[in-house]
């Protein structure tokens, strides 16, 4: 079995509708939309002038979560004070899923590092999800796409530190590398299923430095844009964007493979193959 990856070399607002309404897949009830609001300092982020018309086509919600880590999104009150600044409150209805506890705990039954995800409390209150990536790098992930949101990305501040320490959050920066990538894909796999696949993904190849938009001091994009892509399957979508790089002829493009490679990223794709979060077969279908 193969997924479909729907893919678009023009990158626009308008093509990023068109790319969901491709997917055919009816976002039911109310939607919550994950992305990444842009640490401060950040320069590479997509802005909400650019989400604007998929996120009201749906009619959804921006959900977000505190960080892990010191910054201006560490905090509630910082984080709320830092989505104003980018102007995602300005155009739509903000939720920051773990503004207050406690957690909503998700059972991982066939968890490969972790058996337990800690998200916001607020998700609950989501009856399915349009997962808005910004493909590039990531300092500990080699990339970030579709799987880091639905992991990472939901998780609560603690529940960051708990994937990122593989079950102990005090050893969130000093836990086995690749045990971290299958905690990951493991984190992944309960909100895909809490949702029971009443979700859509679509991850934008702009912009993309070899560091994350969490990164308040970041390199410049090292490789030209390549496209936007829109799957159901969140192991295709990143598997096809990491196969995009490889194969453009971009001469920047060694740079963002060495990122990719040094942290062992297709790890986190394999590993959450084999958990059955998607598949790595995808069948790229190419919209002019």
């Amino acid at each position: 079995m193969s997924a479909k990856v729907y893919f678009s070399r023009e990158i626009t607002p308008e093509k990023v509708v068109e790319l969901f309404d491709i997917c055919e897949k009816k976002l039911s009830g109310k939607t919550a939309i994950k992305l990444h609001s842009g640490e401060k300092g950040n320069q590479n982020f997509l802005r909400p002038d650019f989400w604007k018309p998929v996120i009201e086509h749906v009619n959804g919600t921006v959900v977000e979560c505190n960080t892990a880590y010191e910054g201006e999104r560490d905090t509630t009150e910082k984080h709320r004070r830092l989505m104003d600044e980018h102007g995602w409150t300005e155009f739509f209805d903000v939720d920051i899923l773990d503004a207050e506890g406690p957690d909503l705990v998700l059972d991982i039954p066939k968890g490969r590092a972790i058996s337990k995800n800690f998200v916001g409390k607020n998700l609950k209150n989501y009856d399915s999800m349009l997962v808005l990536s910004h493909f590039k790098g990531h300092p500990m992930g080699g990339y970030g796409g579709a799987i880091k949101q639905i992991s990472i990305g939901v998780a609560s501040s603690y529940g960051k530190a708990y994937i990122h320490g593989v079950g102990v959050p005090e050893e969130k920066w000093t836990a086995e590398h690749d045990r971290f990538l299958e905690a990951m894909a493991d984190a992944a796999k309960s909100v895909a299923d809490l949702f029971d696949g009443n979700i859509v993904y679509i991850n934008v190849m702009k912009n993309m430095s070899v560091d994350c938009d969490c990164c308040a001091v970041a390199e410049d994009p090292c490789i030209a844009d390549i496209g936007i892509l829109a799957s159901l399957d969140p192991v295709a979508i990143d598997r096809a964007c990491v196969d995009l790089v490889y194969a453009c002829s971009d001469p920047g493009k060694p740079h963002l493979i060495e990122r990719i490679e040094s942290r062992n990223g297709t790890h986190t794709i394999d590993a959450a193959a084999d958990i059955g979060l998607g598949v790595r077969e995808y069948e790229l279908i190419e919209i002019k």
